[in-house]
């Protein structure tokens, strides 16, 4: 017997791909009565010396964080008018798939729906691919959309 999920985790990054994959989860939600976390990574960024810094990282990680949840509220406040409830948590790590797994592992979340940006070559090579890295290491169902690009380019 298949349970249908409680929680399901959708990674967003704004992207065209990563809405597709909302839109997916959100239909999930509707149908079986499923809450979605919507988590977006803000990257961290190193403290520099006064001395050696022009630039205000912290208030710039800060403005990250405020975009970040807007944006995360403003899509949960729609998912709400569609009767899906939905909950807004905005991480900051380097590691974005490590921060992915911990929400989900930590809210013990059922499913993951993510999307993949359709990176080959030198660019997968250089900078990996985070769908690929959280569907190797989460500790439940992931769901992998294809990109949208990738059709295209077919």
């Amino acid at each position: 017997m298949i349970v249908p999920p409680k929680l399901i985790v959708v990674p967003l990054d704004f992207s065209e791909d990563s809405n597709s994959a909302l839109e997916v989860a959100a239909d999930f939600g509707a149908r079986f009565g499923s809450t979605l976390c919507l988590i977006h990574v803000v990257p961290a960024l190193p403290k520099l010396p006064a001395s050696v810094s022009i630039f205000k990282e912290g208030e710039y990680e800060q403005e990250l964080h405020r975009e970040a949840e807007r944006r995360l509220s403003e899509l949960a406040a729609n998912l709400s008018k569609k009767n899906v409830q939905a909950e807004a948590v905005v991480g900051t790590a380097n590691d974005v798939p490590m921060e992915i797994i911990r929400t989900a592992e930590h809210r013990n979340a059922d499913l993951i729906v993510i999307a993949t940006h359709g990176a080959t070559g030198w660019n997968r090579l250089a900078f990996g691919s985070v769908a690929e890295k959280v569907l190797h290491l989460a500790h439940c169902a992931v769901l992998v959309l294809r990109s949208s690009q990738r059709e295209k380019k077919a």
